[in-house]
């Protein structure tokens, strides 16, 4: 097989049969749905017993104690053993041709070196992009290229497998989540994305989606925030927003693990200028 189509889920039992009932529905069956289960509490695992049972598809299951979407993501990186892998969350679902969408892609751009998989949208429908948002006209390029060139979207993205095993989420004792550009930055710096305009994952946000806990992710787990800020201040060309990054770097720079604080640090003549910043969100009290 060439893909895996990752999920992982903690207690979406009541969500997973979309997931299944679009991946059943795909035109092409080169795939394998590779579900790595956080612990759940609820019924999953009996449920996806079930469906292993009826042989519609390829699924693996995999069980592991609860640590989050990073590690789960990580167990699900070093499992996979096909090219090419992309994450399908437990609330979203494939449309008809998305498979068939990536591997058509995928012929066409395989044998470029630097390209390390394919950029495509999420969106509401098979046809409306999320916040209808509109690919700048390129072939190729880095994620953060995209966002530089105007994007405002969400992506689907698809990895060439060994790229994401050299590139393992960081796993924090007493945190469950990292953001998913301290890796994708770095994937960014040594390879491009084949450029899809077209939508391939249809969203449902729920209310205990990660979206809806973007604040509480800040508060319970400073470090992976850290790492994400000290990355976009290091990398960013000076600006406005690197200014921003800095002064944020700062704020959680007093929170963050101090094991992490000693491997990753920008130098003191970097973060002087975020020091005014630093100073503003802590008097309006956030980070």
């Amino acid at each position: 097989m060439t893909l895996t189509v990752f999920t992982p889920t903690y207690n979406r039992e009541k969500l997973l049969p979309r997931v299944y009932e679009s991946l059943c529905a795909q035109t092409i069956r080169d795939f394998q749905w590779l579900i790595v289960d956080d612990g759940s509490t609820d019924g999953t695992g009996e449920l996806v017993d079930q469906w292993i049972k009826e042989n519609r598809i390829s699924i693996r299951y995999h069980r592991t104690e609860n640590g989050g979407k990073m590690r789960a993501h990580n167990v699900g990186v070093r499992l996979a053993d096909t090219e090419l892998f992309v994450c399908l969350d437990s609330d979203d679902c494939f449309t008809s041709t998305a498979v068939s969408d990536i591997l058509m892609k995928w012929s066409k751009v395989a044998d470029r070196e630097d390209c390390g998989g394919i950029v495509a949208h999420k969106g509401e429908d098979h046809e409306k992009t999320l916040y209808g948002a509109v690919m700048p006209e390129v072939d190729f390029s880095t994620l953060q290229g995209l966002y530089r060139n105007g994007f405002h979207g969400e992506t689907t993205l698809v990895f060439r497998t060994e790229i994401l095993k050299n590139h393992l989420f960081p796993e924090i004792p007493g945190e469950k989540y990292v953001p998913e550009d301290v890796v994708y930055d770095e994937i960014d710096r040594e390879y491009v994305l084949a450029v899809m305009p077209k939508v391939l994952t249809i969203c449902e946000l729920v209310e205990s989606g990660l979206t809806d806990r973007v604040q509480a992710l800040r508060e319970e787990n400073p470090t992976g925030w850290y790492l994400y800020y000290v990355n976009r201040a290091r990398y960013t060309g000076f600006s406005v927003l690197k200014l921003k990054y800095i002064s944020h770097y700062l704020r959680f720079r007093g929170v963050a693990a101090a094991d992490i604080r000693k491997k990753e640090y920008l130098p003191v003549s970097l973060s002087v200028f975020g020091v005014p910043g630093a100073l503003a969100l802590m008097l309006a009290g956030k980070r």
